[in-house]
Formats: structure tokens, sequence, C-alpha cells
């Protein structure tokens, strides 16, 4: 029997925080860290924002919840300022990327019954990550997170992920297909960046087969790539677009925003969320998506990834064990030939926090939007000296 009151569900590094500031964390016995991951690119301003303290402390000295069986300002305030920016139509509030990407699938699905197709089917591709509920884990294509689960939730057909003509042949063989859904970068997947016309080859797609392109911008959302939304390097509007993360920098809210068609598909009675878009939640998240536009913060990441990444290579470019090095604003990832699953462990023992994924060959980094020239000059260096030291070791 197990003695541990928490379930056994994360492989956890033996440190506990006590306090963050900016883009540096404490522990309980005064270490200093610093941050590179974000909390998994959730704290986009860092630790202890001032405008996120102010908001949550003010709303929650009047209002933290009444439900959305009542209006809630905060919530219509949000939801203007996010299509604003997306051009989108409306917004749907849960607490979480996998809730807002199980409204995605809904939506899809209501959608094709809307068409008089019985059983509504999406294309979803290798190696995404979408959520750990049934639907957005069945969508997820990750064997070893499904392994367990099944049997999963059927109605959907998977893709390998950057190949327009595997779209184009399951939608000429499968008339159930209603939609694809796809991250612009496979965050989980170890920031796998496809070719620069891949999501306007699935908007065209989908624009002459009457399918909705529905974009899970969980990670790559608020800001992280270098503009508010990936996709608006691309000159697309998407149908659907799902984000989390980043919009409430560690309060739980989540997002899935919705245009033309696809905005008119739900209707009261359809969806619901008991805490989504609470007066709390949405306090913290108008805090910052403003201070996100107001102070440029998505031109910074651009400007600070690439920054970081020439670094990088410059230092570990022509290694033998760097397989590549590859970013899009402040998603960074090294790929190593082998795995380097002890490396988290390492970094964290030298003062920076980063993660591994894609396998165990990538080295993740998520640092926040509001990182220093300074402080990206010391996650450079000394992640660099961990893995040539560790990598001549292997």
């Amino acid at each position: 029997m197990s003695t541990q009151p928490v379930m056994n569900t994360y492989t956890r590094l033996s440190v506990a925080f006590d306090h963050g500031q900016g883009c540096w964390l404490f522990d309980t016995d005064g270490n200093k860290y610093l941050d590179a991951l974000s909390g998994i690119a959730v704290c986009g301003l860092g630790h202890a924002h001032p405008a996120v303290t102010t908001a949550i402390s003010e709303q929650a000295s009047h209002l933290i919840h009444t439900s959305n069986l009542y209006t809630i300002p905060n919530q219509e305030r949000l939801a203007e300022r996010l299509t604003q920016i997306s051009g989108m139509d409306n917004v749907f509030f849960g607490n979480s990327g996998a809730e807002a990407n199980e409204a995605a699938i809904k939506i899809a699905r209501k959608y094709g019954h809307s068409k008089d197709i019985e059983t509504p089917t999406i294309i979803v591709f290798d190696g995404s990550f979408h959520g750990r509920t049934m639907a957005t884990l069945s969508a997820t294509g990750n064997r070893s997170a499904q392994a367990g689960f099944e049997p999963l939730v059927s109605g959907f057909v998977r893709a390998p992920y950057d190949d327009v003509d595997a779209v184009k042949n399951i939608i000429a063989n499968n008339s159930n297909v209603v939609a694809i859904l796809v991250e612009p970068i496979q965050g989980e997947g170890g920031i796998i960046i496809p070719a620069d016309d891949y999501l306007n080859q699935l908007r065209d797609i989908c624009d002459a087969n009457d399918l909705l392109l529905m974009l899970d911008e969980v990670q790559t959302g608020n800001g992280r790539t270098g503009t508010y939304f990936a996709y608006q390097q691309k000159g697309i509007l998407p149908d659907v677009v799902t984000t989390a993360k980043g919009l409430g920098n560690g309060v739980p809210i989540g997002a899935c925003l919705a245009r033309g068609k696809a905005a008119e598909v739900f209707v009261p009675g359809n969806h619901g969320s008991t805490y989504g878009g609470n007066p709390l939640c949405c306090a913290a998240a108008l805090a910052v998506v403003n201070t996100i536009t107001d102070e440029k913060l998505a031109q910074r990441a651009a400007e600070l990834g690439d920054k970081i990444a020439e670094g990088f290579r410059a230092q570990l470019g022509d290694a033998s064990y760097v397989k590549e090095i590859r970013h899009q604003g402040l998603l960074l990832a090294i790929e190593l030939t082998e795995a380097g699953t002890e490396l988290a462990v390492l970094c964290k023992v030298k003062g920076v926090l980063l993660n591994i994924t894609g396998g165990g060959k990538v080295v993740r980094m998520l640092p926040p939007l509001i990182m220093s020239d300074t402080e990206a000059e010391l996650l450079v260096n000394t992640v660099s000296r961990i893995i040539k030291v560790y990598m001549a070791d292997e």
C-alpha cells in the first residue's frame, strides 16, 4: 500500500520551491534557480509579476466566483481582448488546455452532425499532444501516454506531421472527415517545427473540403513564438484556436476561440464549465494579455529566442552529439543523438530548470518572456557546459 498521500503520477525532482521573483525560483533551503521552463510554458511573465499579483489580490478582495449562470464582466472583457488580438469571433473559457481542446473536439463533432455526418472524424497527427482527458488523450499522437487507458475514444484518424500529401490522401478516402486538429509547432513532441507553408496548405485543404482548421496553441500562444499566436506569422485565420498555459501565468484558465461557422455551433446546454472564466481567473488573464501586448513581449520573445539559439549554436553547433538546435521565439530545443535523461537533474544541481522531452533526446527550454539578456547568457553558458561534460562522459 502506498504511504504517499499524493497519487504517483509524476517523477518529481527533489526540490520544493518557496517563492519566486521574475525569472528566478527559490527553494525551501534558500537556493536560487534560473527558471528556463516557466512551469512548462505557463509563467511567461515570470514569478510574482506585479500586474498579475495586483489583479489577483484586488479581484479576490471583491469576488472570486459566481458561476456561468450569470454575466461575468471580467469574462466579457477578456473575451473582447482575445477576439481583437486573434481575429476570432467568440470564446469559451475552461480551466486548462485539455478542456479547451475538448471544446474544440465537440465543436467539430457537432459541426459534422449538422452536415448529416453520422461519425464525424478529426485528422490528428503523430507526435502530437493535446491533453490527458479521454478525448484529448485519444487525439494525442503519443502511444506511451495512451497505453493502459484503452478503449480510446473513436473519431480520430492519424497522419504523419508535416506531411500534406498524407492529409490529402486521408480526406480523399474518408468522407467522414470534418476537421483537422494540429499544433503549429509540436511542443511535447520536442519542439518540432514544420515547413513554412504547412499551416497555409492545411488552411487551403480545409477551405477546399469544407473542413474546420483547429489549431492547438496551448503551448505556442500568448506571445511565446514571436507573435501573440503562432498562426499570425502565416497570414491565415483558423476556424478554431485553443490556448491555455501562458494565458493565466499560473492561474488555471483555458480558452477555445472560434470564428465564422465554428462560432455558431454551440447553443445553451451544449457545453459548460463550473469554474471556467470566473472573475478571478479572468482578472489574472486580463493582466497577462494586457502586459504581453502593452510591453511588446511577443516581439521580445522573437528577438531573445534568436539570441539564445545563436548562443547555443556557437557553443554546441559543431558537437557530434548534437543533432539539431531549433527554436521559434522562446520555444527552444537542443536535440541530442543519444538520450540525455539525466540532464534535467544535472542542470537543476547547477541552478537551471528545464526538462527533457522527445523520447529523452530533446533538451527543451521555455524561458519567461521577460528574461533579460544577462539571464539569457547565463542560461546558454550553463546549459552548454553541462551538456558538454555529460555527453563527453557518455
